[in-house]
């Protein structure tokens, strides 16, 4: 079995966006948390750019990345001070949380495993032009993308109401 330099990167990404995602909830400082997850979705789009989708990585790297990462950064340090970051759990805050997470892992594997994802798609080494992109996004057709793409205004949307709701001053 050979092993290409493709599935090399995709291991070491892996492993790095595995960190980072551990490395962002278990971090006690917030910028060292908020740095972990930045390190999280820059691998997410490292995975687009190995797939080919170079409109889709770089719409993550300057939407999630790069927005919403500062959006965090900003809220929280005009707001909060780094005593009321290191609040231990409870115990059973711990059990709920552990709970919660092993029945979030067990569903996204039930999904993964039964819904039938296609591999052939897109022919390999294919890419959408972003006018098809932007077609299927704003589209009302069966397979195109409006709900999702108003989800995501509604998320900005609230990521922007929550900042000026954080910064105010009380």
């Amino acid at each position: 079995m050979d092993i290409t330099f493709q599935q090399v990167v995709f291991f070491v990404v892996s492993l790095l966006m595995v960190a980072g995602a551990v490395a962002a909830v278990t971090a006690r400082r917030i910028l060292r948390a908020v740095t972990a997850l930045l390190v999280v979705l820059f691998g997410t789009a490292a995975f687009y750019f190995m797939l080919g989708y170079t409109f889709l990585g770089t719409v993550q790297i300057t939407v999630y990345a790069g927005g919403i990462v500062i959006l965090y950064v900003f809220s929280i340090l005009l707001t909060r001070s780094e005593l009321s970051v290191r609040a231990r759990l409870s115990k059973s805050k711990l059990v709920a949380v552990l709970v919660t997470s092993l029945t979030g892992l067990a569903l996204v594997l039930w999904l993964l495993f039964t819904a039938g994802f296609s591999m052939t798609a897109l022919p390999e080494g294919y890419e959408l032009s972003p006018q098809l992109i932007g077609e299927a996004l704003v589209g009302p057709g069966k397979y195109q993308f409006v709900l999702p793409f108003e989800v995501i205004s509604v998320l900005l949307l609230a990521c922007i109401i929550g900042a000026v709701m954080i910064a105010r001053k009380r």
